[in-house]
């Protein structure tokens, strides 16, 4: 069996995850305003891998016709083109997941929830993601920094 550890990681980029899912919470704490948050992560994901997409795979066809009559460094060529063949395939893959992630997630835009149950989804937010700023809660945070009990992290 695998013990998880009882403490959140506190590495730079998951304490950045943390505040960035919490911040999420907090700005947008209705069942619509998750689903639109995510709709529009999911499509601004979408547009610009695509369009990446396009300017890498213009700028290989582009090279491809430039160095074929290049016969000198034709080694060197394929290797970079075997290169960023993998990376067009990559991208290719990920568009692919994405459009199946919105065919999903289209589905959830038709769930409606009754103003009671979109109020319990505002309570529960401010209770998973609380104001960072409220001064309860730098009150709070500053009396467990100079407790000497405490571990140190």
């Amino acid at each position: 069996m695998i013990k998880l550890p009882e403490e959140p990681c506190q590495c730079p980029d998951c304490l950045r995850f943390y505040r960035e899912h919490d911040r999420l919470i907090r700005e947008f704490p209705t069942l619509r305003q998750q689903q639109e948050i995510n709709w529009a992560a999911l499509q601004s994901f979408r547009t610009l891998c695509g369009r990446v997409l396009e300017d890498l795979q213009r700028q290989v066809s582009q090279k491809s016709s430039k160095h074929s009559e290049d016969k000198e460094n034709t080694g060197i060529l394929n290797k970079k083109r075997e290169s960023m063949s993998q990376v067009i395939s990559d991208l290719e893959s990920i568009n692919a997941h994405l459009f199946s992630v919105e065919a999903l997630m289209e589905r959830i835009f038709d769930v409606k929830v009754p103003d009671k149950v979109d109020d319990k989804f505002k309570e529960i937010a401010g209770e998973l993601a609380p104001d960072p700023l409220n001064i309860d809660r730098l009150r709070l945070n500053r009396l467990l920094h100079q407790t000497p009990d405490l571990p140190e992290k």
